[in-house]
């Protein structure tokens, strides 16, 4: 059975010319943007959650949409303590199963959590960002998270980051961002995910014929990338 899913189409042909200039303001100027409460109670859980979980590493799952991926990563990786992380409790609520004992879904603002991970000493083993919404218009650009002033908080974090797309040009663009900010050089690669795609969307985008890219990068902890 095939799906039909539209490939990405942008009026850019190539990376964003803005990019360095974005990336250079966020590694200069921290943004300051006040946290949720709803995002502060949600850390508070996860803090006590692991907490009951010591000895297990720390994985996350940044943007999990329905919690499959989440849920998938926990089957796959059981000595783990898997953390889902999305905005939309819709998607969080879609019915995949309860899941196990080592996974928490959490609806929080990926740009607060993720700077409380960071002001909490969080240093994740594997951190996902599965299919993001490439926002490809090259007006949106500070809307992609290698764009956005809280970029430099994702490598900060540190551990083996992966990044998937179905849009080359998002990868790319964020392997340049990475190696401004961190000197670190990541290659982009066009995968299979196989019969076990993390997400609805891979499945999707696999089924439907496309091309599948990724950037994998294993990142010191190094919270002196943001700016003071």
């Amino acid at each position: 059975m095939t799906a039909h899913s539209r490939s990405i189409h942008s009026n850019q042909s190539g990376p964003h010319q803005d990019l360095a200039r974005r990336v250079e303001r966020s590694l200069q100027h921290a943004w300051r943007k006040p946290v949720a409460d709803h995002t502060r109670e949600a850390f508070a859980r996860a803090t006590d959650w692991l907490a009951d979980r010591p000895r297990c590493p720390l994985m996350l799952d940044a943007g999990c949409g329905v919690g499959l991926s989440t849920r998938r990563l926990a089957y796959a990786h059981p000595d783990c303590a898997v953390v889902g992380v999305d905005r939309s409790g819709d998607r969080l609520s879609r019915d995949h199963g309860e899941p196990p004992d080592n996974a928490l879904l959490l609806r929080a603002d990926l740009v607060d959590f993720w700077r409380l991970a960071l002001a909490a000493g969080w240093q994740p083993r594997q951190h996902y960002l599965l299919y993001p919404n490439p926002y490809p218009k090259s007006v949106h650009l500070k809307m992609r998270w290698h764009g956005h002033p809280v970029f430099p908080v994702i490598p900060a974090l540190g551990g083996r980051l992966e990044l998937r797309s179905n849009w080359a040009l998002y990868v790319e663009e964020f392997a340049l961002a990475l190696h401004q900010a961190t000197g670190i050089q990541a290659a982009v690669e066009a995968f299979d995910p196989g019969e076990t795609p993390l997400t609805p969307f891979e499945n999707k985008y696999r089924r439907s014929g496309q091309t599948l890219w990724r950037l994998v990068a294993e990142l010191p902890h190094r919270p002196e990338l943001l700016p003071g």
